[in-house]
């Protein structure tokens, strides 16, 4: 996918968005959405993604520890559903796992606690998961 990709890290309260830049090398965090509902924050994730000129969105996948999916797979999966019909941009699913455990080890390496914390582990997450994305990708193309 050439251009820019939002990545998304879908929650029920706060939703981190995350950008790349045009040629996908760098994921940056762009701060959390709270519109209330899901469908609500299929419409504010679509629009995000026409502001930015994006190419194609990119949602974190929450699985298990052993690659199976649980409830909260289920619940992003319906997300996406309801993302598709808000948007004609690529949906893409990329699994998850760690990047909140990994976001809040950063955080605690820089000393970031109370609420700046909550309101950022979103927005870092949602970092995580397109760089992983984007990584993987590069990789997988041999550039």
């Amino acid at each position: 996918m050439n251009g820019k990709l939002l990545g998304v890290d879908y929650g029920d309260v706060r939703t981190g968005l995350a950008v790349s830049d045009p040629s996908g090398l760098i994921a940056t965090g762009i701060g959390t959405i709270r519109p209330g509902g899901m469908r609500h924050t299929a419409v504010a994730v679509a629009e995000a993604a026409r502001e930015r000129a994006c190419a194609g969105i990119v949602i974190g996948l929450p699985k298990n520890m052993d690659g199976s999916e649980g409830f909260r797979a289920e619940t992003v999966r319906a997300f996406v559903a309801l993302l598709g019909e808000e948007t004609d941009l690529p949906l893409t699913l990329f699994d998850e796992r760690l990047s909140t455990v990994e976001a809040h080890r950063m955080m605690d390496l820089t000393g970031t606690h109370g609420k700046k914390r909550r309101d950022t582990v979103d927005t870092l997450s949602a970092q995580i998961i397109l760089q992983d994305y984007l990584d993987k990708t590069r990789r997988s193309s041999g550039t």
